[in-house]
């Protein structure tokens, strides 16, 4: 028999009093892109399939496709990003995923949760201490240890990464492109949510903290954004765990959701194209579905540190049906 004892004074035994239980969210979503393929067709890997964690369940789902096609399915097992492979014909490609997830956060006071030592990090973690293509961490080394080498380890000073980056730049639509790095960023400080993400990774990195991009979507944005849209944010380990962050501080962390993870995104784009193809933009719709008598609820901000990856992946499989 294991048993766990909290002193009052510790952290941990706070949270467990202050917070009972582990908060859910229930998330209902559809995501549809539209696209005219130039002869002779086209290949496609999309990663727009709830992906499948120990805290993230994908309750229903179904991918509808507009054309005839017999698409490939793979779920990464260390990640659970889930990419799906199709080669579609000369003309329309409509594609539509719907699905509803059910996600559990980890709560955890912040002064709680240390940074780990690089001798300790789970062998997986490591890749992302690395640079990648668009966080050229080895730049950033100066900057970093300027603005935050000198402060205490802990959750803390990752949070003060995060709130450095959405100070110092500005989120403004159609200012970036696809090439647009975290070098790039910081010299013209201003850019969209992927671009807040891979300035906080490489700033992390470069203080030898993993971080990691993750694409999906979030509920709870603020209208005046816009349309909803793909949402990028920053997973950063520290404890046991990654824990969520919004550098771009346009979402509610708790309505986050996950299509996946990865060094930066080159690895989670939504769509890799290989071919000639004209795109509309893409049309998303999510709900928060509350439930008290379960424990769900609407997701809102809180002041812990919330977590919905400890790492292990859980591998499922999806249902397809063609488009009627």
């Amino acid at each position: 028999l294991r048993r766990s004892f909290f002193s009052p004074d510790d952290p941990q035994f706070r949270v467990k009093a202050m917070f009972p239980g582990t908060p859910m969210v229930r998330l209902k979503f559809s995501v549809e892109l539209n696209y005219t393929v130039a002869a002779p067709g086209c290949d496609f890997i999309f990663n727009i399939h709830a992906a499948h964690t120990r805290h993230q369940r994908v309750v229903t789902e179904m991918m509808e496709l507009g054309q005839f096609l017999l698409p490939q399915v793979h779920t990464d097992a260390a990640t659970g990003n889930r990419y799906m492979r199709l080669k579609a014909e000369a003309g329309t490609l409509r594609l539509r995923y719907s699905a509803t997830v059910e996600l559990q956060h980890h709560v955890a006071v912040p002064e709680s949760i240390p940074e780990v030592p690089v001798s300790r990090l789970p062998a997986d973690v490591l890749t992302y201490l690395y640079p990648s293509r668009y966080c050229q961490s080895d730049r950033l080394y100066e900057v970093a240890n300027r603005e935050f080498g000198t402060l205490p380890p802990g959750y803390e000073r990752v949070r003060r990464i995060c709130a450095w980056v959405a100070k110092h730049v500005e989120f403004k639509s159609n200012t970036t492109n696809a090439s647009t790095s975290a070098l790039d960023t910081l010299n013209e400080r201003v850019g969209v949510c992927r671009d807040f993400a891979h300035l906080m990774i490489a700033l992390c990195r470069a203080l030898n903290i993993p971080a990691r991009f993750v694409a999906g979507i979030d509920y709870g944005a603020d209208p005046a954004l816009g349309p909803s849209d793909f949402h990028a944010y920053v997973e950063v380990f520290l404890g046991d765990r990654w824990y969520l962050f919004d550098p771009s501080a346009t979402a509610i962390p708790m309505g986050l959701m996950r299509f996946g993870s990865g060094r930066d995104a080159a690895d989670v784009s939504f769509a890799t194209i290989f071919g000639a193809v004209r795109a509309e933009p893409p049309k998303i719709i999510i709900e928060a579905i509350a439930d008290p008598m379960a424990g769900i609820e609407i997701p809102r901000h809180r002041p812990e540190a919330l977590s919905t990856d400890d790492g292990s992946a859980v591998l499922i499989g999806t249902r397809l049906a063609p488009l009627c």
